[in-house]
């Protein structure tokens, strides 16, 4: 029962201020979208304005927009960050991007990705290695090993101490810590929202905590198996591994999948990048392959 209130506890730990940041604050009398228009010349994209004129020369190989303002741009085979006057709120230094519902977009290269609105400002800061879209306006953040969840303002609402977050429903949310599921049900809501106060989250009309004792599923990737068979298990993590070299190599590359799966320059960086993810997986002391071997001897210790 003591471990049940201190999940409940660090769920519901509220961090500091949402860091802010750019590179470069947006210049007053800045253009928006609207006043600009994408235009190519030599295989590069450029912007013009309504008369014209030529407001960003043609150097990127990709403009994507973003909310009112700006512009994710590929400069060789780095991604960042323009206004629509063409000034850099984020300079091409990224090898993964991502644009977010519209407004904001994710950068990073291996352990640094960061989410940023439209004015270049930092959501969250660059220190995940990886950073996903969950129901109810949250970022799933995953460092060290370990998940998190901040809102869109950048608000921690869970520090990055779990083992495991998932979302099986809008309105659920199961988290794994310790090597315990525990299952958080807000019942008077469609979509989940995590509230700040211990109290509230424990014992409330509107939400419901169990601490869940049978099997949850598959939740993490790998495959169910019996007890006996985690050499099994061991292998079948080479399809996460498979799945996370393909995201590095290919899905995170401004949206143009296709073009880069047909260069077949992705190819050579597959068997490096492949090992490097497998690895990773298995060293997970959380949810990787070997997870659950770690838990039950630290279980059997503890007797």
């Amino acid at each position: 029962m003591k471990k049940f209130f201190v999940i409940i506890g660090l769920i519901c730990v509220i961090s500091g201020p949402s860091f802010a940041g750019g590179e470069n604050p947006v210049l007053q009398g800045s253009l928006s979208v609207a006043d600009v228009q994408a235009y190519k010349e030599d295989n590069l994209w450029g912007l013009k304005d309504k008369d014209g004129n030529v407001v960003v020369k043609p150097e990127f190989v990709k403009l994507i927009r973003v909310g009112n303002t700006s512009w994710i741009v590929q400069k060789k085979e780095k991604f960042g960050l323009i206004d629509s006057n063409g000034n850099y709120l984020l300079k091409p230094k990224y090898r993964h991007v991502e644009r977010i519902i519209g407004k904001f977009v994710k950068f990073g290269n291996d352990n640094d990705f960061a989410v940023y609105d439209e004015t270049g400002k930092a959501v969250l800061p660059p220190e995940y290695t990886s950073i996903d879209l969950l129901f109810g306006g949250m970022f799933l953040t995953y460092k060290d090993y370990k998940y998190g969840v901040s809102d869109f303002n950048g608000k921690v609402l869970i520090d990055n101490v779990c083992d495991d977050i998932y979302m099986p429903k809008p309105n659920i949310m199961r988290v794994k810590y310790l090597g315990d599921w525990y299952e958080i049900e807000q019942v008077a809501a469609e979509t989940l929202t995590l509230p700040a106060d211990v109290e509230h989250i424990r014992e409330n009309k509107d939400f419901k905590v169990t601490n869940i004792l049978t099997d949850t599923g598959v939740i993490s990737g790998y495959s169910v198996l019996t007890f006996s068979d985690y050499l099994i298990k061991v292998f079948s993590s080479i399809s996460p591994a498979h799945e996370a070299t393909i995201d590095d190599l290919m899905l995170s590359r401004g949206a143009d999948t296709v073009s880069i799966f047909m260069r077949l320059g992705w190819i050579p960086k597959y068997p490096y990048t492949f090992i490097k993810k497998y690895y990773a997986n298995i060293r997970n002391p959380g949810n990787g392959p070997l997870s659950d071997i770690r838990t039950d001897l630290k279980k059997q210790m503890n007797k």
